[in-house]
C-alpha cells in the first residue's frame, strides 16, 4: 500500500454495499474504513496510524451519488471533491460545489471524498464550514440500523460514531439562495486554509448563516453576528447593505471567533493578522451573496 509503511493492514475487505461494509466493520472492530485516503494514507506515512485492517468503499455505488428528499440533497459521503465542484452540482449547492474546487491539486480532489473530510475532521476540511452554515446532518448506518446526527455534533464530539458505523450519506437543505465560500491561504495555488468563510442566506426563514473554518478545531458559528446582520437586511426588497454594515459584520464575525485575551494580555501579531483575514473574508463572502 506504501513503501514508506510496509505491512500497515493485516487484511482489506472491499465490500459491495453498505450492508457488507457494516458486517465487515462489525466483524473487525479494528479495522479502519477508507474511501480517497488523502489524509488516512498520510497519516500511515508519517507512521501515526497503523490500522489491523482497512474496510475500502470505493466498490460501493449507492454513496458515489445523490438525489432529493423532502427539500433536501441526500450526498453520497462517497462523492468526490472533484465531481462536487462539476456545474450541475454547484447549481444545487454552490458554496459545497465552492470549497470541493478550493480543496486542493487535481489528485486531491479527484481521490478525496465528502464523507472522509467529515470523518477526518480536520480543521482545514474545505467542506466542513459549508456544511455547519447549512446546518446538515449525517445518515449514519451500523448494526443497529442508521440514524441521523447534525455535522455539528459529530465534528464537536458530542455524537460519535459506534464500532461498526460509518457516515454514509450526508442530508443537506436545500435553500434556493446564494452561498459564498472562500477561504485563505499561506501561499498562491492550491493549498491549505490559514482561514476560511461560508455564508448561507436563507431568505425563507429571514435569516444568515455563518461559519469560519480553520481557526479553531471544528468551525465556528458567530450567532449573534447572524442575528445582528440578518436584522438589518432588507428581505422584502434588494437585500442591500450598507458597505459599513459589511464591514461591521466582518470585524464582528472576526471578534467572535478570535476573542481578546482576558486582562491586559495582547494578541499577537500573527494572531492579529489572521483575526483581519477572518474579518476581510466574512465581509466579501456576505457582500458576494447579497448581491
Amino acid at each position: 500500500m506504501t513503501t514508506h509503511a510496509p505491512q500497515t493492514a493485516q487484511s482489506v475487505t472491499l465490500p459491495a454495499s453498505l450492508d457488507e461494509a457494516v458486517a465487515a466493520l462489525t466483524a473487525m472492530p479494528a479495522a479502519v474504513p477508507v474511501a480517497g485516503g488523502t489524509d488516512l494514507m498520510a497519516a500511515v506515512n508519517r507512521g501515526q496510524l497503523r490500522p489491523a485492517g482497512l474496510v475500502g468503499l470505493g466498490r460501493i455505488n449507492e454513496i458515489r451519488g445523490w438525489q432529493y428528499q423532502d427539500g433536501h440533497a441526500l450526498l453520497g459521503a462517497g462523492l468526490t471533491h472533484a465531481r462536487m465542484g462539476r456545474p450541475d452540482f454547484a447549481a444545487l449547492i454552490p458554496a459545497l460545489a465552492a470549497a470541493s474546487r478550493a480543496a486542493g491539486p487535481p489528485q486531491i480532489r479527484n481521490a478525496g471524498t465528502l464523507g472522509g473530510n467529515v470523518v477526518t475532521a480536520a480543521p482545514t476540511g474545505d467542506s466542513l464550514p459549508v456544511l455547519a452554515a447549512l446546518e446538515a446532518d449525517l445518515v449514519v448506518v451500523g448494526p443497529l440500523g442508521s440514524r441521523e446526527i447534525p455535522v455539528s455534533h459529530l465534528l464537536a464530539g458530542r455524537d460519535l460514531l459506534a464500532p461498526g458505523e460509518l457516515v454514509a450519506f450526508v442530508r443537506v437543505p436545500l435553500l434556493h439562495a446564494p452561498q459564498v465560500f472562500l477561504k485563505a491561504t499561506g501561499r498562491t495555488g492550491p493549498a491549505r486554509a490559514t482561514a476560511s468563510v461560508a455564508v448561507v442566506l436563507d431568505p425563507a426563514r429571514r435569516g444568515v448563516r455563518c461559519a469560519v473554518g480553520a481557526v479553531a478545531p471544528m468551525p465556528l458559528r458567530p450567532l449573534e453576528a447572524e442575528r445582528w446582520i440578518a436584522s438589518l437586511v432588507d428581505w422584502d426588497n434588494d437585500r442591500g447593505l450598507a458597505p459599513e454594515a459589511l464591514t461591521a459584520f466582518g470585524e464582528y464575525v472576526a471578534a467572535a471567533c478570535i476573542p481578546d485575551p482576558p486582562g491586559d494580555e495582547q494578541l499577537s501579531p500573527a494572531v492579529l493578522h489572521l483575526r483581519r483575514t477572518v474579518a476581510t473574508l466574512a465581509r466579501r463572502a456576505l457582500g458576494r451573496a447579497l448581491s
